[in-house]
């Protein structure tokens, strides 16, 4: 993808953003003394953005039914599902600990454009910001950094694909960027779809379906799980 795209791209889907968050109540899918764990909607940012209309966020909105409520990792405002908050600052270390060393299981459900012919494969693409056009990502092959994305092919239809991902790193945009690279991009990907993409989902069709982690007091394996809205 040549610079210019990237920055047609950029523009459409900035001139298109206009922050309208969804508000149904959250499902909390676990709370406990050290966790909360909650599935995000798509269009709700993770944080909040540097402009006073981005205020509202998932964060923001956790605090105010949990107010210890501390972060641990986002997701795109595009995408849904399984996010995960600490209660107290030992839980954040131990979550983020988990994070840095790669320990967590993450799968994310997808739907891609055209027909993925192979039924697995491996995405080991290095990432690095595009900043001309960030916050859009590109693939670099001399100075990114490394990212690795296995996928799976859950079904295909005449002109799409439902797949299953599984980040082996986690880089910013990583998934959406890899489909891409592939020639699969993620249905309704206002960032790197092109109008046809864009159209045939009214949202970005990613979600975080499953969080494996091991938990902060004591260490057993936990696995969260949010279903798939599409």
């Amino acid at each position: 993808m040549i610079p210019n795209q990237n920055g047609l791209r950029c523009k459409r889907a900035l001139e298109k953003l206009h922050y309208q968050p969804p508000s149904a109540p959250l499902t909390i899918l676990h709370a406990d003394a050290d966790l909360l764990v909650v599935d995000k909607p798509s269009g709700l940012l993770s944080v909040p953005g540097k402009a006073a209309e981005h205020a509202d966020c998932l964060e923001t909105r956790m605090r105010n039914i949990y107010p210890d409520t501390l972060l641990v990792h986002r997701l795109d405002m595009d995408t849904s599902g399984v996010m995960v908050f600490a209660r107290n600052k030992s839980a954040q270390r131990h979550l983020g600990l988990q994070f840095e060393k790669r320990q967590m299981q993450k799968t994310y459900h997808a739907i891609v454009a055209g027909i993925v012919r192979d039924d697995t494969g491996l995405v080991d693409l290095p990432l690095i910001v595009d900043w001309p056009n960030r916050p859009l990502q590109k693939v670099d092959l001399e100075t990114g950094k490394p990212a690795q994305t296995e996928w799976r092919v859950r079904s295909r239809s005449h002109n799409s694909t439902y797949v299953e991902l599984y980040p082996k790193t986690g880089r910013s945009h990583q998934l959406r960027v890899h489909m891409l690279a592939i020639g699969h991009p993620i249905l309704g990907d206002r960032f790197y779809g092109d109008s046809d993409v864009i159209s045939r989902m009214d949202r970005l069709a990613l979600h975080a379906s499953m969080l494996r982690l091991r938990h902060p007091t004591g260490g057993a394996w936990c696995e969260f799980i949010a279903k798939s809205p599409f």
